[in-house]
């Protein structure tokens, strides 16, 4: 269990400030004095601009990534949601643990701290080296049938999200990816996709890992029973919050503390996919200017990923067909993202290499 001792969540956002606009225009007339055609990087441009406005006009060298992975069970899997069993979510954290699993290869090659975080697994683990034991609870409990989490429960989630992301600022990192691990965990980020933005539960409810016809069926009946029980057929425009802790999980509550947390401590941030999103969106909800900071990975094969980066208004880095979680797609982008960086910090302007600058158009003289 994590300590009594705790600090509001709504003193965490209230801390919350936007990136100062100044700070994007300067990164822009830096980028446009380098020795290339203007807009020639694209993307990269806006990645950098980005980072160059949520690290107060400095850009960090070198830049020290973190990916936190928060896992948890979902009393939901009752249901039938899931192809997989609930005891695949502690044999997977326990797998992360051995060093085995995607995120664990991708988190070595691109040299980004790893830390597992149990917010909820239905499972005792021992002390390991990059295991936080945090556990709010046992599992949530199932939403088909009641809330997903007491509002005490939802609290002690967000506080112990925003408790570790003060912590990775304190330990220096300046970029943290967000993943997870939680069998189930679609099932709720489709309950909330569909709360949160109005969008239809058949448009936003996929497969999971691996469901067939039969299997999605029953989950779009779960998830369409689950929002009637707790928000009624008309979904009249309930607070973000009480979405998150009728119909969400605690691995999705402690990552929209942890998103809220990174933002008040000024770090970039990187989400995943369907579910480290879901969060996301939830956070952005309740203060919308966390935007600033927050880099979209990928875009998921999960059909309702793309409807929540539209919903956000971020653009994600990668497009790979990928829908794993765990933080891969997040730590993917991180060299994209550090790449830009590099570009904008190591190239030389047209001034100082000596190079003429394109020429004037008839118009512009």
């Amino acid at each position: 269990m994590i300590s009594a001792q705790t600090f509001s969540i709504a003193d965490v956002i209230s801390a919350i400030a936007p990136c100062e606009a100044a700070y994007n225009a300067e990164a822009q007339r830096q980028l446009d004095s380098l020795t290339k055609p203007i807009g020639s990087l694209g993307r990269l441009e806006a990645i950098a601009a980005q980072a160059y406005s949520i690290f107060s006009g400095q850009m960090p060298q070198p830049l020290r990534k973190a990916v936190y992975v928060f896992a948890a069970d979902h009393g939901v899997t009752d249901e039938g949601v899931s192809a997989y069993p609930r005891e695949v979510t502690a044999q997977m954290v326990l797998n992360f643990l051995h060093g085995g699993a995607a995120i664990n290869v991708l988190a070595r090659l691109h040299d980004t701290d790893l830390t597992v975080v149990d917010v909820g697994v239905d499972f005792e683990f021992d002390e390991a080296p990059g295991l936080r034991r945090m556990k709010v609870r046992r599992g949530s409990r199932n939403m088909h049938r009641e809330a997903a989490m007491s509002h005490e429960e939802l609290g002690q989630a967000l506080e112990t999200g925003a408790r570790l992301a003060q912590e990775a600022r304190e330990k220096g990192h300046h970029i943290v990816a967000i993943g997870e691990m939680g069998i189930g965990n679609t099932t709720a980020a489709s309950a909330i996709t569909a709360a949160l933005t109005g969008e239809s539960i058949g448009t936003v409810t996929g497969r999971g890992a691996g469901l067939d016809d039969t299997g999605r069926n029953r989950k779009l009946h779960v998830v369409k029973r689950s929002i009637k029980r707790h928000f009624g057929a008309s979904l009249s425009n309930p607070e973000p919050l009480e979405i998150l802790r009728c119909v969400g999980g605690l691995e999705i509550a402690a990552m929209a503390g942890f998103i809220f947390g990174a933002a008040a401590g000024r770090m970039a941030m990187v989400c995943d996919g369907f579910i480290s999103t879901a969060a996301a969106a939830i956070a952005h909800a309740v203060a919308p200017q966390i935007a600033d900071y927050m880099f979209a990975g990928h875009c998921s094969e999960e059909p309702g990923h793309r409807h929540l980066l539209r919903h956000i208004g971020i653009k994600p880095i990668l497009n790979l067909g990928m829908r794993l979680g765990e933080g891969t797609g997040a730590v993917l982008a991180m060299p994209v993202i550090e790449s830009a960086l590099r570009l904008y910090s190591e190239m030389a302007t047209f001034s100082s290499a000596g190079v003429s600058g394109a020429s004037p158009r008839e118009s512009e003289r």
